[in-house]
């Protein structure tokens, strides 16, 4: 039980914030970049293309900030 203790359990918590902070600045910088308000793209006008590309990029960025944390 060495990988329980209290120091590695504080780190993970601390990481996962961070890339949760991370994620979501990332969210606001291509809001901000796009022309129309994405919330408005993908629920009221159903366009399917730029919610599979924010999912992507999304999936890209958290994989990213995993990986830099992880090591």
């Amino acid at each position: 039980m060495d990988y329980l203790n209290l120091k590695t359990i504080v780190a993970t918590v601390v990481y996962s914030f961070i890339g949760i902070f991370i994620l979501v600045i990332a969210f606001v910088l291509i809001e901000l970049i796009t022309p129309e308000n994405l919330y408005k793209e993908i629920i009221e006008k159903q366009n399917k293309a730029l919610s599979i590309m924010l999912a992507a990029l999304i999936l890209a960025i958290g994989f990213i900030v995993g990986m830099a944390i992880h090591g």
